[in-house]
């Protein structure tokens, strides 16, 4: 049945956005963002597009605002039945609606992820053991008698009954706030059981291995899990930990990667064969997609599933069963099939390079890195990348890389020119910067171990569903990160 229903979205994803499009806009005509916008007089995508803007979050905060004081039809029917906390890198704390139609979206996305994963592939022994979900606090409080939380923390108290059985850590253990006391509470807790599933961000799955070859002098996860069939993970590009999550790990595992974000559930991975996700065109959401180069524009195209083309990067744009309308989420993302329509998520729109004009994007440092990494049997832990625009030697400006390695390379300024070489190839702007003398080739810092870890601690991010931006347009995060006791070896 499962199989059925992701074919029939496989084969009929731009009538089946249609059709959220219309009942969308019929729904929300009586609220107050309905109202402000002539959702009656919208009839289709072009009215749509004339009567409502793109906004982010803090264009939207007039009317979320209103929603979090416990307004009922503000942005969708009544009220939310939940608002997922989240923490913006500009608006600070945010709070996403999550509405009793959005709600069994998340569930379903989840659910239909490994059942896909079981129909694919005819596995199904790791239902017999136990599962992890390496997860935020389940503990929910109250904003005007709505219940808030970290969506993971929501989703929760939504986990279906057949999964309930084999979960863990345990309650107790999941409402730990102190994300290093948690972990080490959770290797206490599984390290003696059948673990077959382990779900989480990466890098924080990572810290988890870590913590459990520690305990036990060295082992790796295949030893003390020797049932362990499948890794689900999501929220960051998997290809940069996937070597030393394998390493750990001992083996090549079955994975599945997922793109839920607080404000919807938007796609799967739902083939091994395939490292692209299936977008949920069914899942009570309309997308819209700008062109990444016009998102800056004074009017950037707005474009709908049906206009879209292969290979482009778009900035993601949401209107959702939750009361979103024209919502910038910040992810980029590809199309690399259209039959299905299948994405890779490319990084973030804010998160990029263009100091110079060169607007290099996450996934271009990403490949840069990784590919040499690769080729060299170099491991990185993490990284990111900042401009330097006025050196203190007065030399030429350049991109600086702070790199936390697990094995460094053996020369790291050889290194360096080989990820510079790999980077121009993938980007003509930053080519020509570098052949006409703007700037001088990328420079390479090593940072010392934990480093980052450090740093998220220091920020009061560590865990959950925070990672580091890979790319920046300023020095804040460089510069944070890179004084000089903090390093091991320079340029």
């Amino acid at each position: 049945m499962i199989n059925r229903q992701l074919n029939h979205l496989r084969k009929n994803a731009v009538q089946l956005q249609h059709k959220t499009f219309l009942n969308l806009i019929n729904q929300a005509q009586n609220t107050a963002f309905g109202r402000d916008h002539g959702f009656d007089q919208i009839r289709t995508y072009d009215d749509f597009k004339r009567q409502v803007p793109i906004r982010d979050y803090e264009d939207l905060r007039p009317y979320i605002d209103r929603v979090v004081k416990g307004e009922p039809d503000i942005m969708w029917p009544g009220k939310p039945a939940y608002l997922a906390k989240t923490s913006g890198t500009t608006s600070g704390v945010k709070y996403i609606p999550i509405s009793k139609e959005s709600m069994p979206e998340h569930i379903k996305a989840a659910r239909n992820a490994l059942l896909n994963y079981i129909h694919e592939t005819g596995k199904a022994d790791f239902l017999d053991g136990k599962l992890i979900f390496l997860q935020g606090s389940p503990i929910l409080t109250e904003k005007a008698g709505i219940s808030t939380g970290r969506l993971s923390g929501i989703v929760a108290h939504h986990v279906p009954g057949y999964l309930q059985k084999n979960r863990l850590p345990s309650y107790e253990t999941n409402c730990i706030e102190d994300w290093e006391q948690k972990v080490d509470a959770i290797v206490e807790e599984t390290l003696n059981q059948d673990m077959r599933l382990i779900s989480g961000i990466p890098p924080w799955c990572q810290m988890y291995f870590d913590r459990l070859s520690v305990k036990t002098g060295g082992k790796k996860i295949k030893d003390i899990f020797p049932n362990f069939k499948l890794f689900v993970y999501g929220g960051v590009n998997y290809e940069p930990y996937r070597a030393r999550i394998e390493e750990s790990i001992g083996f090549a595992i079955d994975s599945i990667e997922t793109y839920p974000a607080s404000e919807g559930f938007i796609a799967f991975q739902d083939s091994q064969k395939d490292k692209s996700l299936l977008l949920l065109a069914d899942a009570g959401m309309f997308y819209e997609f700008i062109p990444s180069e016009e998102f800056f524009n004074e009017h950037p195209s707005r474009l709908s599933l049906a206009e879209v083309e292969l290979n482009k990067n778009y900035a993601l744009i949401l209107n959702t069963n939750a009361g979103l309308w024209g919502y910038s989420l910040g992810d980029t993302i590809k199309f690399v099939s259209k039959n299905p329509y299948r994405i890779l998520v490319t990084g973030r729109i804010k998160h990029y390079i263009s100091a110079f004009g060169e607007h290099v994007i996450g996934e271009e440092v990403e490949q840069a890195l990784m590919s040499i990494a690769k080729q060299e049997g170099v491991d990185v832990v993490e990284f990111t990348v900042a401009p330097q625009v006025n050196p203190p030697q007065g030399e030429l400006p350049y991109h600086e890389w702070l790199i936390e390695f697990g094995k460094e390379p053996t020369d790291i300024k050889a290194f360096a020119q080989k990820v510079d070489k790999a980077l121009q190839q993938k980007n003509i702007y930053y080519f020509d910067l570098i052949k006409g003398n703007i700037l001088q080739p990328l420079i390479i810092k090593s940072l010392k171990k934990d480093t980052f870890i450090n740093y998220m601690r220091a920020q009061g991010k560590l865990g959950g569903q925070n990672k580091v931006p890979r790319l920046s347009n300023d020095r804040k995060i460089a510069d944070e990160l890179s004084p000089s006791d903090a390093l091991k070896g320079l340029k």
